[in-house]
């Protein structure tokens, strides 16, 4: 068993990894963090990315968090690495970060969010960054 978050190096990544660990430490479950790369990413890019993620280690390392980060190579369906995941670690729950939308876009969830959403096999927690 385990949580599965989908993380990008964005106000929204941070927010599910910040959320998703929370769930790890409360339920003690290993933490199993999935990365989309987006395949055309510059090397200042990718270096950046590889920074992020050491950063995104030494924090759970630091806090005892049994943890697991995947890199899914670019041009793969990010919904379905997530939901494959799940199902490959027994996940008891999945973790995804959602930007903020305009009155229009509300209405519209995003693709991938949704397909998360519905075909999960297991409960997901979405979550938005702190507004300030």
């Amino acid at each position: 068993m385990s949580i599965v978050v989908g993380y990008l190096a964005t106000v929204e990544g941070r927010a599910a990894l910040t959320a998703a660990t929370g769930e790890a430490v409360r339920r003690e479950e290993p933490l199993v963090v999935v990365v989309s790369e987006r395949g055309d990413e510059t090397d200042e890019q990718k270096a950046e990315l590889a920074t992020a993620l050491d950063e995104v280690r030494s924090s759970l390392e630091s806090r005892g968090v049994p943890h697991d980060v995947r890199v899914i190579a670019g041009g793969r369906d990010v919904a379905e690495a997530l939901i494959a995941t799940a199902e490959e670690t027994g996940a008891t729950l999945i973790v995804i970060g959602l930007r903020r939308r305009s009155p229009v876009g509300k209405l519209i969830l995003g693709a991938n969010a949704q397909r998360i959403l519905l075909d999960s096999p297991c409960p997901v927690l979405a979550v938005k960054p702190d507004p300030s």
